[in-house]
């Protein structure tokens, strides 16, 4: 069965699709979308670029480090963002979340086959156990096979004996950045970019409780089961791999 591509999607259709509890949820920043679809209809679609783009302003997040002393692993990844099938690619990386508390840290692993949020976590330091308790969730609810690859920055998160002793067990290909090079993880950095532009960036959070709810319904209630993906043919995460599921019955 073929997939047959969607429309690419402007920011207001974006808007048009989200759900409908995001919408009323006073803690969630797409309240903004209200905003955004009046704009659409009163004043054209470019307006909606003036409202996106008025984000409040940042506290400089902090720098993620990595040990000298660790072992790290070749980039077998090698920039190859595609995969042939599920479960055979995963990226990950961590970002910080600003709120009035502190920072809120959140560990996401993305499966490259279909950019499908596979397993994600939060915690209040960015530490291994974050990125272990997301890698943990990916397995448990994917059941990848044995030697599928894992790619990661050099942080310090990734590196631990903890988890390379997670990622040992569960038979994974490691493969991490090389020092300093964005580009080596650069659909991890495109979807922090989205997560940024789309919800984290859009609001000001006085708890950490107030962002872990934002970000847990943009991943589960948006983004893999509605938001429109170019590389995958203007479809969901959750419908791509659908599709693709049916073609092979």
């Amino acid at each position: 069965m073929a997939i047959t591509p969607g429309k690419p999607a402007s920011r207001a259709s974006i808007a048009e699709k989200m759900p409908n509890s995001l919408l009323k949820s006073n803690r969630f920043s797409w309240t903004t979308v209200r905003d955004l679809r009046e704009a659409t209809d009163s004043r054209g679609a470019q307006s909606t670029g003036d409202l996106l783009s008025a984000q409040p302003k940042r506290s400089r997040k902090p720098t993620t480090k990595s040990d000298p002393q660790a072992r790290f692993a070749p980039n077998h990844l090698d920039r190859e963002f595609t995969a042939p099938e599920p479960n055979t690619k995963w990226v990950t990386d961590t970002k910080a979340i600003e709120t009035a508390e502190g920072w809120l840290y959140l560990a996401v692993i993305l499966d490259l086959f279909s950019r499908m949020v596979v397993g994600w976590a939060f915690s209040a330091t960015e530490n291994a156990e974050l990125t272990e308790l997301a890698l943990r969730k990916a397995l448990a609810n994917r059941r990848p096979p044995a030697g599928f690859l894992h790619h990661s920055d050099r942080g310090r998160e990734f590196t631990s004996e903890r988890y390379l002793a997670l990622r040992s067990f569960a038979s994974i290909e490691v493969s991490m950045s090389r020092t300093g090079d964005c580009y080596d993880n650069a659909v991890m950095e495109a979807f922090f970019a989205t997560l940024t532009r789309e919800c984290t960036g859009r609001f000001r959070f006085e708890t950490r409780q107030e962002a872990r709810s934002a970000v847990f319904e943009y991943l589960e209630c948006f983004y893999n089961p509605i938001r429109l993906h170019s590389t995958l043919q203007y479809v969901s995460p959750i419908a791509f791999e659908q599709i693709k599921a049916s073609s092979m019955v």
